[in-house]
């Protein structure tokens, strides 16, 4: 394997790439609507019903029609992931990376194929998909290059009169629930993971983007990996997710998205079952409420236009997305004028056509986010955006700001998961602080300064897993930026860093006594 380094990414400011990008949307396009079946040990199986997925700029449009799994599908998911066990973590973890990498070679290879899937399925524009596609590839070769680490004698001291070895092994088979706000790269790096590790899984795709699920699946396939080591199984959350969870055969839980979802799963994953032989492990990867603080020293047009990339980006529809700026009083006036001006600079549209902002993922998270930005305007004052737009039935809501926030306050407080920025007036940078670890979550945070008082003090105090010193605070990279929060954003399992396959396995020390 090559030594590890992120994919790069693609200039799309030359019309060369747009139009190679637009290609492969029309292809994509061309394709509709696509089948995403289960897929159990290997082989596609039909279910009694069926998920719809649509695109969300043009809500007409069926994108795929995914399979629906039930319990009986779940139980049968699980066996099948066991019977692989025996032999996947048996395979030596040379020729396990290998296949690992294949699967993000294989993306590579196709890489504005994967990319143009999330345009039409997520509503991701060229640069928020190719990243998103980017990332998936990042974590099967970094991951790859973990499994060889943890093949490694766990180093232990010496004792008179006995040899001491102590290693790793995988633990079993483990369910994996990701998101659909990143459906390529969250999904793949949450499977290929505990797959590295030696485990097999049960995979989950969000109901949303199950095409996109079905799409790693291809890869999955191509690369050599085993039948049964990565099942998949699009199917509602509430049939199959407790079932999985519940199972006592299942060894672990890998999830993230929202709060209220991942605290049940952590509940539930607690409880022992008749016949389960371990205390599963779970990790809940879940929000945020970020801030990204400016005080009086920092380049203001900077902070403002970071500002702007970390809350429209994908339409803010990121747990590390900043729905807070946090200004000092005394630079907050012009940097609040600046957000205005670039905000209303942004271009809404399909897509499809590279327009900066797209739609929400689906109708219910569009009437959620509007209902959000209505109570808001009794607490706040609405100063940008805040209306849907009528374009082909898409799910379109302006980019909206809200100025004189109050810190305690809903928008200061609860995670919209959209294009809605508060920004909220400190006193000083104590108070600054103050109120960006005044709620609680503790995903990313940012600071824009040229103090290195302030910037030190920050590194320290700013609760936040993630923190991000003059630029944006989305976009962590795989093996640079280990990525996950504190407090309810989740269980810090830090994805993309040296020690998460380490949380998929387990040690066992050997003794033996010289004669």
């Amino acid at each position: 394997m090559k030594p590890y380094a992120p994919e790069p990414y693609t200039d799309f400011t030359q019309e060369e790439a747009r139009s190679a990008y637009a290609a492969a949307v029309g292809a994509v396009a061309a394709a509709l609507p696509a089948a995403a079946p289960v897929i159990i040990a290997g082989e596609a199986r039909e279910t009694e019903g069926t998920i719809d997925s649509v695109n969300p700029a043009r809500p007409a449009t069926l994108v795929a029609t995914a399979g629906s799994a039930g319990v009986a599908e779940a139980g049968a998911a699980l066996d099948a992931a066991w019977t692989a066990f025996d032999a996947w973590s048996q395979t030596p973890a040379a020729e396990r990376a290998e296949v690992v990498h294949r699967i993000g070679d294989v993306m590579a290879e196709r890489l504005f194929e994967f990319a143009a899937w999330m345009t039409v399925e997520a509503g991701k524009n060229y640069a928020e998909a190719e990243a998103d596609a980017a990332e998936a590839i990042d974590f099967c070769r970094y991951y790859a290059h973990q499994a060889l680490e943890m093949d490694e004698p766990v180093p232990v001291h010496d004792y008179p009169g006995e040899t001491n070895f102590s290693f790793l092994r995988p633990l079993g088979a483990g369910v994996v629930i990701p998101p659909w706000n990143f459906p390529l790269a969250i999904l793949a790096g949450m499977a290929v993971g505990p797959v590295a590790a030696g485990n097999t899984v049960v995979l989950k795709p969000a109901s949303n983007t199950p095409m996109i699920g079905a799409m790693f699946m291809d890869a999955v396939q191509a690369a050599g990996v085993p039948p049964g080591v990565i099942n998949f199984l699009p199917g509602a959350g509430g049939t199959i997710g407790d079932s999985l969870v519940d199972d006592p055969r299942t060894r672990f839980v890998n999830f993230t998205g929202s709060k209220e979802v991942g605290l049940r799963i952590a509940e539930r994953a607690a409880a022992v079952h008749p016949g389960q032989k371990w205390i599963k492990r779970s990790y809940m990867e879940m929000g945020g409420k970020d801030g990204l603080i400016v005080d009086e020293t920092a380049d203001l047009d900077g902070a403002a236009a970071d500002a702007v990339r970390s809350a429209y980006g994908f339409q803010g529809q990121k747990c590390s997305a900043c729905s807070r700026l946090i200004v000092v009083e005394s630079v907050y006036d012009e940097v609040l004028d600046r957000v205005l001006d670039l905000t209303a600079q942004l271009s809404i549209g399909d897509p499809a056509d590279n327009h900066a902002v797209g739609p929400v993922i689906s109708a219910a998270q569009h009437r959620t986010i509007l209902d959000e930005i209505e109570s808001g305007k009794s607490e706040a004052t609405l100063v940008a955006g805040g209306t849907a737009l009528d374009q082909e039935g898409g799910y379109y809501i302006e980019p909206t700001v809200f100025a004189d926030v109050a810190p305690n306050s809903r928008l200061g407080q609860h995670e919209i998961f959209g294009p809605v920025l508060s920004v909220i007036k400190a006193a000083d940078f104590d108070d600054a602080l103050a109120i960006a670890n005044g709620t609680e979550f503790g995903l990313t945070g940012g600071l824009y300064s040229t103090s290195e008082e302030n910037i030190s003090r920050a590194a320290l105090e700013f609760n936040v897993g993630n923190l991000y010193v003059n630029r944006k605070i989305t976009g962590a990279l795989v093996g640079i930026q280990p990525f996950g929060g504190f407090n309810m954003s989740g269980s810090n399992a830090k994805a993309g860093g040296p020690d998460y396959l380490r949380l998929f396995m387990e040690m066992k020390s050997v003794t033996r006594r010289l004669s």
